[in-house]
Protein backbone atom coordinates (compact mmCIF):
# COMPACT_ATOMS: atom_id res chain seq x y z
CA UNK A 1 0.00 0.00 0.00
CA UNK A 2 1.33 3.37 -0.67
CA UNK A 3 2.35 6.09 1.75
CA UNK A 4 -1.02 8.25 0.19
CA UNK A 5 -3.11 5.34 0.41
CA UNK A 6 -2.24 4.50 4.25
CA UNK A 7 -1.89 8.14 5.41
CA UNK A 8 -5.74 8.61 3.86
CA UNK A 9 -6.99 5.45 5.21
CA UNK A 10 -5.34 6.64 8.85
CA UNK A 11 -7.33 9.90 8.68
CA UNK A 12 -10.54 8.41 7.55
CA UNK A 13 -9.84 6.34 11.02
CA UNK A 14 -9.25 8.82 12.87
CA UNK A 15 -11.93 10.80 11.73
CA UNK A 16 -14.33 7.46 12.27
CA UNK A 17 -13.02 7.24 16.14
CA UNK A 18 -13.60 10.87 16.73
CA UNK A 19 -17.47 11.35 15.42
CA UNK A 20 -18.35 7.68 16.45
CA UNK A 21 -17.45 8.15 20.04
CA UNK A 22 -20.46 9.69 21.17
CA UNK A 23 -22.63 7.27 19.32
CA UNK A 24 -21.04 4.13 20.66
CA UNK A 25 -21.43 5.95 24.40
CA UNK A 26 -25.59 6.40 23.73
CA UNK A 27 -25.79 2.95 22.41
CA UNK A 28 -24.09 1.66 25.69
CA UNK A 29 -26.54 3.83 27.84
CA UNK A 30 -29.27 2.36 25.62
CA UNK A 31 -27.73 -0.76 26.62
CA UNK A 32 -27.06 -0.30 30.26
CA UNK A 33 -23.54 -1.85 29.53
CA UNK A 34 -19.99 -0.45 30.71
CA UNK A 35 -19.09 2.26 28.93
CA UNK A 36 -15.58 0.63 27.72
CA UNK A 37 -16.76 -2.59 26.78
CA UNK A 38 -19.03 -1.10 24.31
CA UNK A 39 -16.14 1.81 22.75
CA UNK A 40 -13.81 -1.48 22.94
CA UNK A 41 -16.64 -3.49 20.68
CA UNK A 42 -17.64 -0.33 18.58
CA UNK A 43 -13.48 0.34 17.66
CA UNK A 44 -13.07 -3.30 17.04
CA UNK A 45 -15.75 -3.24 14.58
CA UNK A 46 -14.15 -0.68 12.72
CA UNK A 47 -10.83 -2.36 13.31
CA UNK A 48 -12.05 -5.70 11.70
CA UNK A 49 -12.96 -3.53 8.69
CA UNK A 50 -9.83 -1.83 8.42
CA UNK A 51 -7.93 -5.03 8.66
CA UNK A 52 -9.64 -7.49 6.35
CA UNK A 53 -9.70 -4.36 3.61
CA UNK A 54 -6.04 -2.79 4.55
CA UNK A 55 -3.99 -5.99 6.28
CA UNK A 56 -5.60 -9.16 4.34
CA UNK A 57 -3.76 -11.34 6.43
CA UNK A 58 -5.51 -14.23 7.24
CA UNK A 59 -8.86 -14.00 8.89
CA UNK A 60 -7.34 -15.55 12.51
CA UNK A 61 -4.42 -13.04 12.67
CA UNK A 62 -7.08 -9.85 11.18
CA UNK A 63 -9.30 -10.62 14.18
CA UNK A 64 -6.40 -11.19 16.41
CA UNK A 65 -4.77 -7.54 15.42
CA UNK A 66 -8.04 -5.95 15.51
CA UNK A 67 -9.46 -6.90 19.24
CA UNK A 68 -6.06 -6.72 20.59
CA UNK A 69 -5.29 -2.84 18.89
CA UNK A 70 -9.06 -2.00 19.94
CA UNK A 71 -8.48 -3.28 23.25
CA UNK A 72 -5.02 -1.98 23.58
CA UNK A 73 -5.17 1.36 22.62
CA UNK A 74 -8.24 2.21 25.02
CA UNK A 75 -6.74 1.01 27.91
CA UNK A 76 -3.86 2.98 27.16
CA UNK A 77 -5.57 6.00 26.26
CA UNK A 78 -6.87 5.65 30.06
CA UNK A 79 -3.75 5.98 31.18
CA UNK A 80 -2.70 8.89 29.32
CA UNK A 81 -5.44 10.25 30.67
CA UNK A 82 -4.83 9.57 34.03
CA UNK A 83 -1.55 11.63 33.94
CA UNK A 84 -3.56 15.24 33.74
CA UNK A 85 -1.74 16.80 30.85
CA UNK A 86 -4.21 18.97 29.80
CA UNK A 87 -6.20 19.70 32.67
CA UNK A 88 -6.71 23.14 31.75
CA UNK A 89 -7.68 22.65 28.25
CA UNK A 90 -9.84 19.65 29.27
CA UNK A 91 -11.15 19.58 32.59
CA UNK A 92 -12.62 16.31 32.50
CA UNK A 93 -10.08 14.55 30.47
CA UNK A 94 -13.43 13.62 27.66
CA UNK A 95 -11.76 14.76 24.83
CA UNK A 96 -7.97 13.34 25.90
CA UNK A 97 -9.01 9.65 26.18
CA UNK A 98 -10.91 10.29 22.36
CA UNK A 99 -8.23 11.95 20.87
CA UNK A 100 -5.13 9.46 22.67
CA UNK A 101 -7.37 6.66 21.84
CA UNK A 102 -7.42 7.20 18.05
CA UNK A 103 -3.89 8.11 18.01
CA UNK A 104 -2.48 5.18 19.37
CA UNK A 105 -4.92 2.91 17.76
CA UNK A 106 -3.34 4.19 14.29
CA UNK A 107 0.44 3.98 15.71
CA UNK A 108 -0.19 0.47 16.75
CA UNK A 109 -2.22 -0.20 12.77
CA UNK A 110 1.02 1.45 11.27
CA UNK A 111 3.43 -1.14 13.96
CA UNK A 112 0.87 -4.07 12.22
CA UNK A 113 1.31 -2.64 8.75
CA UNK A 114 5.37 -2.42 9.29
CA UNK A 115 5.54 -5.48 10.94
CA UNK A 116 3.79 -7.60 7.71
CA UNK A 117 5.94 -6.08 5.02
CA UNK A 118 8.81 -6.99 6.93
CA UNK A 119 7.17 -10.67 7.18
CA UNK A 120 6.47 -10.92 3.51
Amino acid sequence: MKPQIRILVYSILFFLYLTSTTFFLSVGEKLKTDPYITLGCGFAIFNLIYAFFGLKWNILLNIISAIGIAALSLFLALKFTNLHLFIDYDPYQVKTAIFANAVFSIIFWEIVYQIKIRKS
